[in-house]
């Protein structure tokens, strides 16, 4: 593993972003576009449905997500909580670091500064997506037996 170092006003080629963190990026801000819909539509509640709680009744892990987020545009912590804990937890945590990769990105693009960028092995990355789905598919059967 390479160490890097913080480097003021750098030049060469800019490293691109990955492709994962513009895709996360996108679902977030898609995320929060909806809730923000779904808060303006007033009583018709504008959203997308979810197909398994439209075929089964059964809320699946995201079940809830654009309320939760709604409810944060609202600064409704406690009503957030309550539409999905999960999500709640695990997007600032995802954010923050999608957030920092944009921030490195962009002040290298524009030569100010050189930040490490986050470069996770292919063996954390599947690690994380193997917990990230466990902890989902436990937290989905959990939600259900109520």
């Amino acid at each position: 593993m390479t160490q890097q170092a913080v480097v003021l006003r750098p030049s060469g080629p800019v490293e691109p972003l990955d492709r994962r963190v513009l895709g996360l990026a996108a679902v977030g801000v898609g995320g929060f576009a909806l809730a923000a819909i779904y808060q303006l539509s007033g009583s018709r509640h504008l959203g997308i449905p979810c197909l398994l709680h439209a075929t089964t009744g059964l809320n699946c892990p995201f079940c809830g997500a654009t309320r939760m987020a709604a409810a944060l545009l609202q600064g409704d912590l406690n009503a957030a909580w309550h539409f999905n804990p999960v999500v709640l937890v695990l997007g600032p945590l995802i954010g923050v670091a999608v957030g920092y990769q944009f921030l490195a990105w962009a002040l290298e693009r524009v030569r100010l500064i050189k930040l490490p960028r986050l470069r996770p092995s292919p063996r954390a990355v599947d690690w994380a997506i193997k917990a990230l789905a466990v902890l989902l598919l436990v937290y989905g059967v959990a939600r259900n037996l109520n």
